[in-house]
Protein backbone atom coordinates (compact mmCIF):
# COMPACT_ATOMS: atom_id res chain seq x y z
CA UNK A 1 0.00 0.00 0.00
CA UNK A 2 0.98 3.40 -0.44
CA UNK A 3 -0.69 7.17 -0.66
CA UNK A 4 -2.21 8.53 -4.19
CA UNK A 5 -0.61 11.32 -5.66
CA UNK A 6 -2.76 13.80 -2.86
CA UNK A 7 -2.43 11.81 -0.41
CA UNK A 8 -6.02 13.22 0.47
CA UNK A 9 -9.19 11.56 0.23
CA UNK A 10 -10.44 12.46 -3.48
CA UNK A 11 -7.21 10.29 -4.77
CA UNK A 12 -10.42 8.49 -4.63
CA UNK A 13 -11.73 9.18 -8.18
CA UNK A 14 -14.57 11.47 -8.49
CA UNK A 15 -14.67 12.45 -4.81
CA UNK A 16 -14.15 16.37 -4.31
CA UNK A 17 -14.12 18.57 -1.30
CA UNK A 18 -15.01 22.08 -0.32
CA UNK A 19 -14.47 24.31 2.36
CA UNK A 20 -15.29 27.53 3.82
CA UNK A 21 -14.82 29.06 7.02
CA UNK A 22 -14.98 32.53 9.09
CA UNK A 23 -11.72 33.55 11.25
CA UNK A 24 -13.76 36.05 13.53
CA UNK A 25 -15.95 32.93 14.47
CA UNK A 26 -13.07 30.59 14.67
CA UNK A 27 -15.70 27.93 12.59
CA UNK A 28 -16.08 26.49 9.68
CA UNK A 29 -17.72 23.99 7.00
CA UNK A 30 -16.16 21.22 5.13
CA UNK A 31 -18.21 19.19 2.56
CA UNK A 32 -17.76 15.97 0.25
CA UNK A 33 -19.45 15.52 -2.73
CA UNK A 34 -19.62 13.93 -6.35
CA UNK A 35 -20.66 14.07 -9.53
CA UNK A 36 -22.53 11.22 -9.35
CA UNK A 37 -24.90 9.91 -5.99
CA UNK A 38 -23.14 7.50 -4.08
CA UNK A 39 -23.31 4.60 -1.11
CA UNK A 40 -23.31 5.75 2.44
CA UNK A 41 -23.34 4.21 5.79
CA UNK A 42 -21.95 5.62 9.07
CA UNK A 43 -20.94 4.16 12.64
CA UNK A 44 -21.33 6.56 16.05
CA UNK A 45 -19.19 5.30 19.25
CA UNK A 46 -19.12 8.66 20.43
CA UNK A 47 -21.58 9.13 23.87
CA UNK A 48 -22.20 12.78 22.32
CA UNK A 49 -23.37 12.87 18.76
CA UNK A 50 -24.97 15.87 16.61
CA UNK A 51 -25.67 14.87 13.86
CA UNK A 52 -28.42 15.00 10.52
CA UNK A 53 -30.07 12.20 8.32
CA UNK A 54 -27.71 9.94 9.60
CA UNK A 55 -30.86 7.25 9.95
CA UNK A 56 -31.38 7.17 5.96
CA UNK A 57 -27.66 5.47 6.06
CA UNK A 58 -28.84 2.48 8.48
CA UNK A 59 -28.39 -1.09 5.95
CA UNK A 60 -32.41 -1.72 6.40
CA UNK A 61 -33.35 1.93 4.98
CA UNK A 62 -34.66 3.02 1.60
CA UNK A 63 -32.45 5.77 0.51
CA UNK A 64 -29.86 4.17 -1.64
CA UNK A 65 -27.60 6.88 -2.53
CA UNK A 66 -26.78 10.44 -1.18
CA UNK A 67 -25.41 13.64 -3.02
CA UNK A 68 -22.98 14.70 -0.27
CA UNK A 69 -21.95 14.76 3.30
CA UNK A 70 -21.11 17.93 5.30
CA UNK A 71 -18.90 18.41 8.54
CA UNK A 72 -19.27 21.33 10.07
CA UNK A 73 -18.38 23.52 13.46
CA UNK A 74 -20.94 24.95 15.25
CA UNK A 75 -22.72 22.36 17.71
CA UNK A 76 -26.28 22.21 17.02
CA UNK A 77 -26.15 25.53 14.98
CA UNK A 78 -23.72 23.74 12.46
CA UNK A 79 -26.52 21.40 11.45
CA UNK A 80 -28.02 24.06 9.35
CA UNK A 81 -24.74 23.90 6.85
CA UNK A 82 -26.58 20.67 5.49
CA UNK A 83 -29.18 22.90 4.15
CA UNK A 84 -26.92 25.12 2.25
CA UNK A 85 -25.33 22.23 0.81
CA UNK A 86 -29.06 21.15 0.09
CA UNK A 87 -29.96 24.42 -1.70
CA UNK A 88 -26.50 24.07 -3.57
CA UNK A 89 -27.10 20.62 -5.12
CA UNK A 90 -30.99 22.09 -5.65
CA UNK A 91 -29.81 24.75 -7.84
CA UNK A 92 -28.15 21.85 -10.24
CA UNK A 93 -31.19 19.51 -10.25
CA UNK A 94 -29.33 17.02 -7.69
CA UNK A 95 -31.29 14.67 -5.71
CA UNK A 96 -33.77 11.83 -5.05
CA UNK A 97 -36.50 12.12 -7.42
CA UNK A 98 -40.45 11.34 -6.76
CA UNK A 99 -41.88 12.85 -9.79
CA UNK A 100 -41.61 15.94 -10.04
CA UNK A 101 -39.82 16.79 -7.03
CA UNK A 102 -35.86 16.67 -6.30
CA UNK A 103 -34.68 16.06 -3.03
CA UNK A 104 -30.86 16.23 -2.30
CA UNK A 105 -30.16 14.16 0.95
CA UNK A 106 -27.15 15.55 2.85
CA UNK A 107 -26.31 13.25 6.03
CA UNK A 108 -23.96 16.03 8.53
CA UNK A 109 -22.55 16.01 11.86
CA UNK A 110 -20.62 18.46 13.70
CA UNK A 111 -17.82 19.02 16.65
CA UNK A 112 -18.48 21.20 19.66
CA UNK A 113 -16.69 24.44 18.68
CA UNK A 114 -18.66 27.21 20.88
CA UNK A 115 -16.03 27.57 23.60
CA UNK A 116 -12.88 28.16 21.21
CA UNK A 117 -12.37 31.76 21.76
CA UNK A 118 -14.20 33.00 18.57
CA UNK A 119 -16.92 35.70 17.84
CA UNK A 120 -20.29 33.45 18.48
CA UNK A 121 -22.66 36.15 19.13
CA UNK A 122 -24.40 36.32 15.95
CA UNK A 123 -27.35 37.54 15.10
CA UNK A 124 -28.49 35.23 12.19
CA UNK A 125 -27.35 31.56 11.76
CA UNK A 126 -23.90 31.44 9.50
CA UNK A 127 -24.01 28.36 9.14
CA UNK A 128 -26.29 27.51 6.25
CA UNK A 129 -23.99 30.16 4.22
CA UNK A 130 -21.04 28.67 5.15
CA UNK A 131 -22.48 25.16 3.81
CA UNK A 132 -23.39 26.82 0.55
CA UNK A 133 -19.96 28.35 0.03
CA UNK A 134 -18.28 25.23 1.32
CA UNK A 135 -20.57 23.05 -1.44
CA UNK A 136 -19.81 25.93 -4.28
CA UNK A 137 -16.19 25.42 -3.41
CA UNK A 138 -16.08 21.71 -4.04
CA UNK A 139 -12.77 20.35 -5.68
CA UNK A 140 -10.18 17.40 -6.18
CA UNK A 141 -7.70 19.89 -4.93
CA UNK A 142 -8.44 21.11 -0.98
CA UNK A 143 -6.29 22.64 2.01
CA UNK A 144 -6.18 20.77 5.53
CA UNK A 145 -5.09 22.26 8.75
CA UNK A 146 -6.59 25.26 10.24
CA UNK A 147 -9.38 25.27 7.76
CA UNK A 148 -13.26 24.35 6.78
CA UNK A 149 -14.80 22.23 9.84
CA UNK A 150 -11.63 22.23 11.47
CA UNK A 151 -10.69 25.88 11.63
CA UNK A 152 -11.73 26.13 15.58
CA UNK A 153 -11.00 22.53 16.49
CA UNK A 154 -9.00 21.56 19.65
CA UNK A 155 -7.65 18.56 21.11
CA UNK A 156 -6.73 18.00 25.03
CA UNK A 157 -3.64 19.60 24.74
CA UNK A 158 -3.24 21.20 21.67
CA UNK A 159 -5.16 23.32 18.64
CA UNK A 160 -7.20 20.52 16.29
CA UNK A 161 -8.12 20.49 12.49
CA UNK A 162 -9.01 18.75 9.29
CA UNK A 163 -6.91 16.55 7.85
CA UNK A 164 -7.22 14.03 5.32
CA UNK A 165 -4.70 10.73 3.38
CA UNK A 166 -4.88 8.15 1.44
CA UNK A 167 -3.64 4.60 0.38
CA UNK A 168 -3.85 2.84 -3.13
CA UNK A 169 -4.13 -0.47 -2.74
CA UNK A 170 -1.95 -3.65 -4.34
CA UNK A 171 -5.17 -4.49 -6.28
CA UNK A 172 -5.50 -0.59 -7.74
CA UNK A 173 -8.79 0.09 -5.23
CA UNK A 174 -8.09 3.62 -3.31
CA UNK A 175 -8.95 4.41 -0.25
CA UNK A 176 -9.11 7.73 1.99
CA UNK A 177 -10.29 9.81 5.45
CA UNK A 178 -11.29 13.35 6.05
CA UNK A 179 -11.39 13.94 9.51
CA UNK A 180 -12.73 17.05 11.89
CA UNK A 181 -9.92 16.23 14.63
CA UNK A 182 -11.92 17.81 17.85
CA UNK A 183 -11.29 15.12 20.22
CA UNK A 184 -11.39 15.41 24.05
CA UNK A 185 -7.94 12.95 24.67
CA UNK A 186 -4.83 13.92 23.22
CA UNK A 187 -3.72 13.30 19.56
CA UNK A 188 0.29 14.04 21.33
CA UNK A 189 1.97 11.93 23.89
CA UNK A 190 2.79 13.83 27.05
CA UNK A 191 5.71 16.85 26.03
CA UNK A 192 3.33 17.62 22.75
CA UNK A 193 6.32 16.58 20.03
CA UNK A 194 5.29 12.99 19.31
CA UNK A 195 1.82 11.87 17.56
CA UNK A 196 -0.13 8.64 19.16
CA UNK A 197 -0.02 7.57 15.33
CA UNK A 198 3.53 7.35 14.72
CA UNK A 199 3.45 3.49 13.89
CA UNK A 200 1.53 4.14 10.80
CA UNK A 201 3.06 7.38 9.46
CA UNK A 202 4.12 6.89 5.54
CA UNK A 203 7.15 9.15 5.04
CA UNK A 204 7.41 12.83 6.58
CA UNK A 205 3.39 14.05 6.50
CA UNK A 206 3.42 14.39 9.86
CA UNK A 207 7.25 15.12 10.66
CA UNK A 208 8.48 11.77 10.47
CA UNK A 209 9.66 11.91 14.16
CA UNK A 210 8.94 8.58 14.74
CA UNK A 211 7.43 7.16 18.26
CA UNK A 212 7.65 8.57 21.47
CA UNK A 213 11.01 6.78 23.03
CA UNK A 214 8.92 7.15 26.32
CA UNK A 215 6.43 4.80 25.29
CA UNK A 216 4.25 2.41 27.23
CA UNK A 217 0.87 2.56 29.83
CA UNK A 218 2.56 5.19 31.95
CA UNK A 219 2.48 7.68 28.96
CA UNK A 220 -1.14 7.02 28.26
CA UNK A 221 -2.12 7.42 31.79
CA UNK A 222 -0.02 11.06 31.97
CA UNK A 223 -2.09 11.82 28.94
CA UNK A 224 -4.96 11.22 30.56
CA UNK A 225 -3.62 13.21 33.68
CA UNK A 226 -2.48 16.16 31.65
CA UNK A 227 -5.65 17.05 30.28
CA UNK A 228 -7.62 16.91 33.44
CA UNK A 229 -5.20 19.16 34.92
CA UNK A 230 -5.49 21.73 32.31
CA UNK A 231 -9.71 21.24 32.73
CA UNK A 232 -10.53 20.37 29.22
CA UNK A 233 -12.52 16.87 30.35
CA UNK A 234 -14.70 18.96 32.47
CA UNK A 235 -15.07 22.30 30.15
CA UNK A 236 -15.88 21.58 26.80
CA UNK A 237 -17.53 19.03 24.56
CA UNK A 238 -15.62 17.48 21.63
CA UNK A 239 -15.51 14.71 18.86
CA UNK A 240 -13.79 13.68 16.15
CA UNK A 241 -15.81 13.12 13.35
CA UNK A 242 -14.48 11.55 9.84
CA UNK A 243 -15.58 10.33 6.07
CA UNK A 244 -14.03 7.74 4.83
CA UNK A 245 -14.30 6.32 1.29
CA UNK A 246 -13.49 3.83 -1.46
CA UNK A 247 -13.94 3.27 -5.25
CA UNK A 248 -14.41 -0.42 -4.44
CA UNK A 249 -18.01 -1.69 -5.05
CA UNK A 250 -19.49 -2.47 -1.66
CA UNK A 251 -23.45 -2.51 -0.26
CA UNK A 252 -24.97 -0.12 2.24
CA UNK A 253 -24.12 -2.99 4.92
CA UNK A 254 -20.54 -3.30 3.42
CA UNK A 255 -20.24 0.62 3.88
CA UNK A 256 -21.60 0.32 7.87
CA UNK A 257 -18.99 -2.32 8.30
CA UNK A 258 -15.81 -0.35 6.62
CA UNK A 259 -16.87 2.67 9.18
CA UNK A 260 -17.10 0.43 11.93
CA UNK A 261 -13.54 -0.67 11.39
CA UNK A 262 -12.44 3.07 10.28
CA UNK A 263 -12.85 3.87 14.36
CA UNK A 264 -9.81 1.90 15.27
CA UNK A 265 -8.13 4.55 13.50
CA UNK A 266 -9.90 7.09 15.73
CA UNK A 267 -8.80 4.87 18.58
CA UNK A 268 -4.98 4.62 17.39
CA UNK A 269 -4.42 8.16 17.09
CA UNK A 270 -6.37 9.49 20.17
CA UNK A 271 -5.90 8.80 23.95
CA UNK A 272 -8.59 8.62 25.33
CA UNK A 273 -11.35 7.90 22.22
CA UNK A 274 -15.11 7.26 22.46
CA UNK A 275 -15.77 8.93 25.67
CA UNK A 276 -19.05 10.03 27.14
CA UNK A 277 -17.97 13.98 26.14
CA UNK A 278 -17.56 13.25 22.10
CA UNK A 279 -19.65 12.42 19.50
CA UNK A 280 -16.99 10.18 17.88
CA UNK A 281 -18.34 9.13 14.37
CA UNK A 282 -17.41 7.93 10.76
CA UNK A 283 -19.47 8.58 7.75
CA UNK A 284 -18.44 5.66 5.00
CA UNK A 285 -18.62 6.05 1.32
CA UNK A 286 -18.54 4.07 -1.95
CA UNK A 287 -18.27 5.20 -5.23
CA UNK A 288 -18.47 1.82 -6.46
CA UNK A 289 -16.57 2.04 -9.46
CA UNK A 290 -14.49 -1.21 -9.00
CA UNK A 291 -15.17 -4.38 -8.67
CA UNK A 292 -14.12 -6.68 -5.28
CA UNK A 293 -12.43 -9.83 -6.63
CA UNK A 294 -13.02 -11.78 -2.99
CA UNK A 295 -15.80 -9.68 -1.47
CA UNK A 296 -15.51 -10.67 2.62
CA UNK A 297 -11.25 -10.70 2.03
CA UNK A 298 -11.54 -7.57 0.22
CA UNK A 299 -13.75 -5.46 2.79
CA UNK A 300 -11.11 -6.61 6.01
CA UNK A 301 -8.40 -4.94 3.66
CA UNK A 302 -10.49 -1.95 2.87
CA UNK A 303 -11.61 -1.74 6.45
CA UNK A 304 -8.19 -1.82 7.46
CA UNK A 305 -6.92 0.60 5.34
CA UNK A 306 -9.75 3.26 5.99
CA UNK A 307 -8.14 2.69 9.51
CA UNK A 308 -4.84 3.62 9.04
CA UNK A 309 -5.82 6.42 6.95
CA UNK A 310 -7.97 8.13 9.65
CA UNK A 311 -5.06 8.15 11.94
CA UNK A 312 -2.61 9.56 9.41
CA UNK A 313 -5.22 11.99 8.82
CA UNK A 314 -5.98 13.08 12.53
CA UNK A 315 -2.21 13.21 13.37
CA UNK A 316 -1.75 15.30 9.66
CA UNK A 317 -5.07 17.70 11.26
CA UNK A 318 -3.15 18.52 14.04
CA UNK A 319 0.67 18.50 12.27
CA UNK A 320 -0.92 21.54 10.08
CA UNK A 321 -2.91 23.30 12.01
CA UNK A 322 -1.96 27.37 12.23
CA UNK A 323 -1.48 29.71 14.95
CA UNK A 324 -4.73 32.35 14.97
CA UNK A 325 -4.94 35.79 17.22
CA UNK A 326 -7.20 34.64 20.17
CA UNK A 327 -6.34 30.53 20.19
CA UNK A 328 -6.73 29.36 23.34
CA UNK A 329 -4.59 26.45 22.52
CA UNK A 330 -1.37 26.41 20.85
CA UNK A 331 -0.62 24.85 17.92
CA UNK A 332 1.92 22.07 17.44
CA UNK A 333 4.04 24.12 15.37
CA UNK A 334 4.63 26.56 18.06
CA UNK A 335 5.18 24.33 20.50
CA UNK A 336 7.76 22.65 18.30
CA UNK A 337 8.95 25.85 16.76
CA UNK A 338 12.76 25.29 17.92
CA UNK A 339 12.70 21.79 17.38
CA UNK A 340 13.05 20.95 20.80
Amino acid sequence: MKPGPRNLITDVPGLKVGNAQDPRLKSGTTVLTAEDPFVASVHVMGGAPGTRETDLLAPDKSVARIDAIALSGGSAYGLDACSGVVDGLRARGRGFRIADAVIPIVPGAIIFDLLNGGEKGWSENPYRDLGRAAYDAAQVEFGIGTIGAGTGALTAMLKGGLGSASLVLDDGVTVGALVAANPMGAVTTPGDRHFWAAPFEIGDEFGALGSDPASGLGRALESRKMMTMRGQAQDRANTTIAIVATDANLTKSQCQRMAVASHDGIARATVPAHSPGDGDLVFSVSTGAREMAHPERDLTRIGHAAALCLSRAIARAIYLARPEPGDLLPSWSTVNKDGE
